[in-house]
């Protein structure tokens, strides 16, 4: 069986293509060498006018990118091959293992990730008796509705939309939204064990902004509004009707479009935003002011 690459991103899987087509046809039409590392192909990728294989500056042409050597090159390792070859190969590691030609290190992937499985939370309460953290009931579920800034919760790395699965020991399956709070208000200040699983309702999209610095959506009020054609948003799957949760793990869900933009605006090129079901994000917030979201949520740039 074909095991097959996972990508963050269309782009990292367009530039992997045309690198590996490019590792191909040096293995099929270049000589060993008897000595001295092989140097790869520069940045056209073959010579002028040839088709024997993809263009790389024609791919960022049609994607809209600032596909450069050096930005390309700097996200490659070269990994050693036969006959003493050495071919620039896209680096495997990273988040999950996924090829990443374009999207490279970018820490905001990392940050933004939402990983698999299940993970313990030890809290302690504040000097007031708080943790920090507003609970919501969904579907026989127990989801975070708002972590408060600066609060236990927070530099725990809890978020918004985690699923509580246990408080102390005790299933939160069933539970009302009350029994919920009055499970965490009535614990021990010293020590409360949490377990969580990842935002199972979010998702992330890794996008890369094209030569004008836009990746391609429209919002309102935190809304996906609508999507530019034949742009990062839409290659890579955005949804209209969601909102935007995080951009590059951070939470931006409270504050204003004009805040949003500030961010966008000095987001590196590539970017991954978390989104919601519009449904569900209203679901969640039922009853909390945009006021408090505002002021109160925990909009800080998480820790990797």
């Amino acid at each position: 069986m074909c095991r097959m690459s996972l990508y963050p991103s269309l782009e990292d899987l367009k530039v992997d293509k045309v690198i590996k087509a490019q590792s191909q046809f040096v293995q099929t039409t270049t000589p060993a060498l008897t000595q001295g590392p092989y140097q790869p192909v520069a940045a056209g990728l073959g010579t002028p006018g040839s088709s024997l294989y993809p263009n790389l500056q024609e791919l960022g042409e049609y994607m809209g990118l600032n596909l450069n050597s050096d930005e390309v090159q700097k996200n490659l390792a070269l990994v050693p091959m036969a006959d003493s070859q050495q071919v620039a190969v896209p680096v495997g590691a990273g988040v999950a293992g996924m090829v990443r030609p374009v999207t490279g290190t970018d820490i905001g992937i990392r940050r933004a990730e939402i990983r698999q499985g299940l993970r313990e939370i030890i809290l302690c309460k504040d000097q007031d008796g708080k943790v920090g953290l507003r609970l919501r009931e969904i579907d026989n579920g127990i989801f975070i509705q708002l972590v408060q800034a600066n609060s236990p919760a927070a530099l725990a790395g809890l978020r918004f939309g985690d699923q509580v699965l246990q408080i102390n020991g005790q299933n939160c399956a069933g539970w009302s939204t009350d029994k919920a709070h009055k499970a965490l208000k009535t614990a021990a200040e010293q020590r409360i064990e949490l377990i969580v699983r990842d935002r199972p309702f979010q998702r992330t999209i890794t996008m890369h902004k094209d030569s004008s610095g836009h990746v391609g959506f429209i919002y309102k009020s935190g809304r996906i509004t609508s999507l530019v054609k034949d742009g990062s948003a839409a290659r890579n799957g955005m949804l209209t009707d969601h909102y935007i949760c995080e951009i590059n793990g951070q939470n931006v869900i409270g504050l204003k479009d004009t805040q949003i933009k500030d961010i966008l605006t000095t987001s590196p090129t590539t970017m991954t935003i978390t989104i919601m079901p519009k449904f569900i994000y209203e679901h969640m917030l039922k009853k909390m002011s945009g006021g408090l979201l505002r002021s109160a949520m925990d909009h800080s740039v998480p820790e990797v």
